[in-house]
């Protein structure tokens, strides 16, 4: 079965190069021009390979990608992108991105990374984090099952799973409400602010010796929340 990958470039002319050249590999491509469609794409298919352009319209790849970490961390994802800084590459790379090639880049070479990132897919049983740990708490992404500090289990839904992993890929990093929003619910429907303010008061009830004075899920004044573990 050939493989699936999935093109997420807005510069239309790069789009058919690249598509064209995939395609003569034997691959099966879907090219979209918007991170928006490409969300909704991966949505409804099964890809091997993600490549992705970080400046696009609707839905920047950054984003793109941790959303798509949130639900699916095995399938490789590719940088392609004008973004040169080494900040931007250490960035890409922490948030789930297995490579990074900036433009303008040598064919040849793109095709071997492509290559290789398929075949480390396709040898890779097991890349997601099943479990996390902290204190005497448990947190089982594959059940969508948590352990209370007192040895309770609770069943959560997808999306405080979802918004769970996302603090714990991120953790001791301060995410803005901004941030949360658009990795955990996406730019279709926008819940307000306080809904996150729920979600939180949810999880320290849990998890949280003092819920009044956590120690995991931090506030941070006017910007969102931290979690330490």
């Amino acid at each position: 079965m050939n493989k699936r990958i999935l093109l997420v470039e807005d510069e239309e002319s790069l789009q058919d190069i690249i598509k064209l050249n995939l395609e003569l590999e034997g691959y099966e491509v879907s090219a979209v021009n918007n991170g928006k469609t490409a969300l909704e794409e991966f949505a409804r298919k099964r890809f091997d390979l993600v490549i992705l352009d970080v400046m696009l319209p609707e839905v920047d790849g950054f984003t793109i990608c941790q959303t798509i970490r949130l639900e699916n961390t095995k399938v490789p994802i590719l940088f392609l992108t004008a973004k040169s800084s080494a900040e931007d590459r250490i960035f890409g790379l922490k948030i789930g991105g297995d490579d990074y090639l900036t433009k303008p880049f040598n064919l040849d070479e793109f095709l071997l990374r492509v290559q290789a990132l398929l075949k480390r897919g396709a040898n890779e049983t097991d890349r997601a984090v099943d479990t996390f740990e902290f204190g005497n708490c448990k947190i089982d992404f594959n059940a969508f099952t948590i352990t209370d500090l007192e040895g309770n289990e609770h069943q959560l839904s997808k999306r405080e799973m979802k918004l769970l992993r996302l603090f714990v890929e991120r953790r001791n990093e301060v995410l803005s409400r901004e941030t949360i929003l658009e990795t955990v619910w996406g730019y279709d429907v926008f819940p307000s602010t306080r809904t996150i303010d729920n979600y939180i008061l949810a999880f320290r009830k849990y998890f949280e010796k003092d819920p009044k004075d956590p120690q995991h899920f931090l506030s941070v004044r006017s910007v969102g929340y931290k979690f330490v573990a």
